[in-house]
């Protein structure tokens, strides 16, 4: 198997605690987000790390739902504009963190790595676990300098992006994780998409197995093991991920990477294929 030198891409509350002392703090953004529930800014307002800005993954994380899927990318220079009026800047360290799911979190990480930030990483276990640790939190709501990010999508050394072109090719030459959850890949219920199953070859991989009882990633090597019984890692075998709309997926992604392996993700995911009565459906538990 060949992977990767284990990164930065995730980091603790103790060590993010220590960066916010030092003399070169991250810039803090709030991505709290629910499936399906309301949207969490009174949340941030009620309670935030000092010093975060609230980025709303609905609105300013996805564009609007269509072809594309229930969360497809958000245009680019929009996006970019976000970045920047949270106080993004391309030389500027970014913590992301959610309300402890890691999935919200894991969007903002792969969209900013996606178009080009090359210093961003997400706090694991999110807010629960910066509290747990004694972190602050604050109803203090601050206004940062603007930031000077400019995005560059598919950016050198950024993560990769398939369409459902590209995810039907891989799921035969490659590594195709679906990081839904079991009874939905086998197509035992699909409570949100028009058809319940897989993309033909893929594999079930449920994100909720990367993390912890608490909710932390799991250790590299757990990982790594892990996506090694699914084929992930072997030498020149390309690997990619998709979920219901491109959110969970990307903590697989995460997850991915943290293991020290690569991974592209199908943003429109299975919102976007099983839209679609010309693309085929697999179901039960084998990838066929």
């Amino acid at each position: 198997m060949t992977v990767k030198p284990v990164n930065s891409a995730i980091l603790s509350a103790s060590a993010l605690m220590a960066e916010l002392a030092g003399g070169r703090p991250p810039v803090l953004l709030d991505v709290r987000w629910q499936l399906g529930g309301p949207r969490l800014r009174d949340a941030y307002a009620a309670g935030h790390l000092p010093g975060a800005v609230y980025v709303d993954l609905d609105q300013e994380l996805a564009g609007p739902a269509g072809s594309g899927g229930r969360h497809p990318l958000p245009d680019p220079e929009a996006f970019g504009a976000v970045m920047r009026r949270a106080g993004v800047s391309a030389g500027t360290p970014v913590v992301v963190y959610d309300g402890g799911q890691g999935w919200a979190a894991a969007r903002a990480w792969w969209l900013l790595r996606w178009t080009g930030h090359g210093d961003v990483r997400v706090l694991d276990g999110g807010l629960d676990a910066w509290t747990a640790a004694g972190g602050a939190v604050t109803a203090e709501v601050v206004v940062p300098m603007e930031g000077d990010f400019k995005p560059n999508p598919g950016a050198e050394g950024g993560v990769g992006l398939l369409d459902a072109d590209g995810a039907a090719a891989l799921a035969r030459a490659g590594v195709l994780l679906d990081a839904r959850a079991g009874e939905r890949y086998r197509g035992d219920v699909e409570p949100i998409d028009r058809v319940g199953g897989h993309i033909p070859g893929a594999l079930s991989a449920p994100t909720s197995e990367n993390v912890g009882a608490d909710g932390l990633f799991l250790a590299p090597d757990v990982l790594r093991a892990r996506f090694a019984g699914l084929g992930a890692g072997e030498e020149g075998v390309a690997v990619g991920v998709y979920c219901g709309s491109g959110v969970s997926g990307a903590h697989e992604v995460l997850a991915l990477e943290v293991a020290g392996i690569g991974a592209a993700l199908y943003a429109g995911s299975w919102s976007q294929w099983s839209a679609d009565p010309a693309r085929p459906v697999a179901t039960g538990p084998t990838p066929q």
